[in-house]
């Protein structure tokens, strides 16, 4: 689940009582400082989906303001690649004026815990999606494949309403570096395949709203995890609100971490997953008319790297 980048005592705490299967999620702590170089700052593009995210999976990825809209562009924009063909890595939009922000939810599964979904444990969140819809926010889910595997029917749902679009969360959510808060590492070469897997199983569900976007379990990366997906032709989607869902208890507590952290520009990271993130709808009830109420307007991730 979803660790602060800036929280580090934070981090110490959630990383003990989480485990390895959800530990990094979110987490973005792994970040080299070379790596770095590659961040926000890079100019946007307008670049074809290519790789894994091209085709059907990302014509109709949406890029709408406050309510859906039909039709989406075929070529959602990406930022140009970073130093040496690194992948690029975006955190928030460099038009700091404009009262935009992103809510971004992290639907998580990690490739071994079907036993645990079988057992049911519910990694999906339904009255989460039911009240995005119902309040209008539009919003970007970064889906692990091994999530779409197990609850199909609410990836198609999800991946083809125009409120929403579907980035890549990888598809069994282990580590692109080592150490990432105990999760299991991948080598390059099982790296840029875990991505392409994801994108499979988005395709397989009929999820078609699909991005060229990637989020890094544990937000861990480094040189060789960017270099890794450099022909993935994906913009890897940081944050710069930890919203602090991950196995909250209060709403109100989450609520005023994002009021307090929301800038304009902002990408906010939160959950879809139910068992370990059980207030988060209860939050966005909180949150969305607060920030409208304030004059923000809300938007997918691909609207602000658009701008």
């Amino acid at each position: 689940m979803t660790i602060s980048v800036r929280k580090a005592a934070s981090v110490a705490v959630l990383g003990a009582a989480l485990g390895a299967a959800l530990t990094g999620c979110g987490g973005g702590a792994g970040t080299s400082d070379a790596g770095r170089g590659a961040r926000l700052g890079t100019p946007a593009a307008s670049a074809p989906a290519s790789g894994p995210a091209s085709g059907p999976a990302s014509a109709a990825a949406s890029a709408a303001g406050s309510a859906p809209q039909a039709g989406a562009p075929a070529k959602p924009p990406t930022l140009a690649p970073g130093p040496n063909g690194l992948t690029p890595v975006f955190e928030r939009a460099k038009q700091h004026t404009d009262k935009t922000v992103a809510l971004t939810f992290d639907a998580d599964m990690t490739s071994d815990q079907g036993p645990r979904a079988a057992g049911g444990e519910r990694f999906d969140n339904p009255p989460l999606i039911s009240a995005l819809r119902t309040l209008q926010v539009p919003s970007t889910v970064f889906m692990t494949g091994r999530w779409a595997e197990e609850y199909p029917d609410q990836a198609k749902s999800i991946g083809t309403d125009p409120n929403f679009e579907v980035a890549n969360h990888s598809y069994s959510h282990h580590a692109f570096t080592s150490p990432c808060y105990g999760l299991p590492a991948l080598d390059g070469a099982a790296a840029r395949a875990d991505v392409d897997r994801a994108f499979a199983a988005f395709r397989t569900a009929g999820a078609v709203n699909t991005v060229p976007y990637f989020r890094f379990p544990g937000g861990c990366y480094d040189d060789r995890a960017l270099r890794a997906l450099s022909t993935a032709k994906v913009t890897a989607v940081q944050w710069d609100v930890v919203s602090g869902d991950a196995f909250a208890t209060d709403p109100d507590a989450v609520a005023e971490q994002v009021l307090a952290g929301v800038k304009p520009g902002s990408v906010v990271v939160m959950h879809c997953t139910r068992s370990a993130a059980p207030v988060t709808e209860e939050a966005v009830r909180k949150i969305v008319p607060e920030l409208r109420k304030r004059g923000y307007r809300f938007v997918k991730v691909s609207e602000l790297i658009g701008k």
